[in-house]
């Protein structure tokens, strides 16, 4: 333990007498850690940021949309407002607590001043209550509303915000939407980030009003046909229950024999945190995986200067040899050398990479985005820093430790 605690010393002396040599040879493992270190963190804070994300959709929701992911139908594929009261009878789906039926499409929405392309979303009064999600300023429409046709709209905060940036508070203006001018009775809290992109920026009316006057869609039969449907579970624990129920029915109007592919999908909230969680992981791996390279390039540069070493310090390394160190000795101390320049490396590489995530959590916090710096993510690049060392560091302290002492000596 004393001989290698020496060799420690011994190293240090050796780095700090070639300062500029041993910074410019750590520059790979610094910038390989900081990079890895990053890109760890950030694939973490994604992979956190989605999962927040889709749990405060709620974990008992999931999503109806027509046609399969997976396979080609043979005839075209819709649900329409019919499957939606099928889907509200709670005899035949009594694990079923709401269900929300959305018709929804790109609109040219306007105020005076402005005008811009908007995602327009048709929806029922029970919307708010299904996705938890309320009105911030206003209100939110009726039943009434929905049985009338009602020209009236609740606006997103991003929406509300790009046609009334000075008017936090727009009840009763008027927007116009395809030319159709609505009246509006509320703003949306903000949502932020959504499956599909920020819910912020949309206009919710009564789907009936969206089905007559700006989205009138039909199936071939004449039927309304909807973009999607959301159904909620009366409870978390119960929503596999309910998925089964509302596939049931759904096959049933639809005539799908047995064996044949469903015409629709259903996807609920942990089937979609568990594909981006994949993703996120696989694309994390990817790109710590070339970071690592900066790893393997920094790890050549501590061989080559290694090598350098053993060159310079030829006839030290004889002198030790000559007064009774052993091969063993002269091997430990230059593998110390090489793990210490490594591990130096390492931990600036790691407190760069930590500032570097806690920048980017800074710039997209408005985002709600924040980078998450694990310890197994320090621990690893920690470990990798001192294989590197160590690998790197064989082949210099094996030819070190091999100089025979009389040709060391003689060396100039």
């Amino acid at each position: 333990m004393a001989n290698h605690w020496e060799s420690f010393r011994i190293a240090l002396r050796a780095l700090a007498v070639n300062k500029l040599r041993s910074v410019l040879t750590m520059l790979g493992i610094i910038i390989g850690v900081g990079a890895v270190i990053t890109l760890l963190s950030v694939g973490e804070g994604v992979q956190t940021y989605i999962t927040e994300q889709f749990q405060a959709i709620g974990t008992n929701l999931f999503i109806v949309v027509p046609g399969s992911l997976h396979q080609e139908l043979s005839r075209p594929a819709y649900l329409t407002l019919r499957d939606v009261e099928a889907l509200r009878d709670t005899t035949q789906a009594p694990d079923v607590l709401r269900v929300s039926p959305i018709v929804q499409g790109t609109a040219r929405a306007s105020v005076p001043g402005a005008e811009r392309a908007t995602n327009v979303q048709g929806v029922t009064s029970d919307y708010p209550a299904i996705r938890d999600w309320y009105p911030a300023t206003g209100e939110f429409f009726t039943s009434v509303d929905e049985d009338t046709q009602g020209r009236v709209a609740v606006l997103g905060e991003i929406t509300a915000q790009a046609f009334f940036p000075d008017n936090p508070q727009p009840i009763g203006e008027i927007v116009r939407i395809n030319g159709v001018p609505f009246r509006i009775i509320g703003v949306m809290e903000e949502r932020g980030g959504g499956s599909f992109g920020s819910e912020d920026d949309t206009i919710l009316i009564p789907i009936s009003t969206a089905l007559v006057r700006l989205f009138p869609r039909r199936t071939p039969q004449g039927e309304p046909r909807v973009s999607s449907i959301y159904v909620q579970a009366v409870s978390g624990d119960r929503i596999e229950a309910a998925i089964t129920e509302v596939s049931e029915i759904l096959r049933q109007r639809h005539r799908i024999l047995p064996g044949e592919p469903d015409d629709f999908t259903i996807i609920s909230q942990s089937d979609l945190i568990g594909t981006f969680e994949q993703i996120t992981s696989v694309l994390t791996v990817f790109l710590g995986a070339i970071a690592g390279i900066s790893l393997l390039v920094g790890g050549i540069g501590i061989m080559n200067i290694m090598l350098v070493s053993v060159t310079e310090r030829t006839r030290e390394i004889g002198l030790r040899k000559a007064v009774g160190a052993k091969k063993r000795d002269i091997l430990s101390q230059f593998l110390i050398e090489a793990v210490t320049l490594s591990m130096v490396g390492g931990l600036i590489g790691i407190l760069l990479g930590g500032s570097g995530s806690a920048v980017i959590s800074f710039v997209l916090r408005e985002e709600g985005f924040r980078s998450v710096l694990t310890v197994d993510s320090v621990l690893l690049a920690t470990l990798f820093s001192a294989a590197v060392g160590l690998f790197f560091g064989i082949y210099p302290a094996q030819r070190a430790a091999s100089l025979n002492p009389i040709d060391a000596l003689r060396y100039e």
